[in-house]
């Protein structure tokens, strides 16, 4: 059974299109069948590619953001459209949970999936330096392989790697 992810930021220009592009590449190594989107609680950038500087970051490490920007709606938030709603901040999953009438329990916090030595928020690296781009690929490339894991139910990781024995 396909399972379907959105991960929404604000603009739907940093964040969000790179959590997108992480999960599609994690799913596809690990052959997990999930439908992965990417959506911004505002309208900013609506028809936008994603930032100039995370494209280019993004690229480096060998990811390819094709989505454009879109506003998250009402319908996205209903458990049958996405198995998995994923905001990149407190203050984005705010405005999700108000949109959707209240806490439902598929939309989520990105930093559920880390552990503790992380920030809480993914942090918005649009008005700071390049290095803001590599820390929030960082964090999605830490948290997407728990994700698929989480939302598939099994050991898609077995025999993966190597444990030196």
């Amino acid at each position: 059974m396909i399972k379907r992810v959105l991960f929404v930021c604000m603009g739907n220009i940093c964040r969000s299109p790179a959590g997108e592009a992480v999960m599609k590449r994690f799913a596809e190594e690990f052959d997990v069948d999930v439908d992965v989107d990417s959506a911004g609680t505002h309208g900013y950038h609506v028809g936008d590619p994603a930032d100039a500087r995370m494209l280019e970051a993004a690229e480096q490490r060998g990811y390819e953001l094709k989505s454009l920007g879109r506003k998250v709606t009402a319908a996205d938030l209903n458990p049958e459209k996405f198995d998995l709603v994923l905001a990149m901040d407190a203050e984005n999953h705010a405005i999700l949970i108000d949109l959707a009438g209240g806490p439902k329990t598929h939309i989520r916090m990105f930093s559920d999936y880390l552990d503790d030595q992380w920030p809480h928020d993914v942090p918005d690296p649009y008005y700071g330096e390049a290095d803001g781009f590599e820390k929030v690929l960082d964090m999605l490339e830490e948290g997407c392989p728990i994700i698929l894991q989480t939302l598939m139910g099994e050991d898609i990781f077995e025999g993966s790697f190597d444990d030196g024995i």
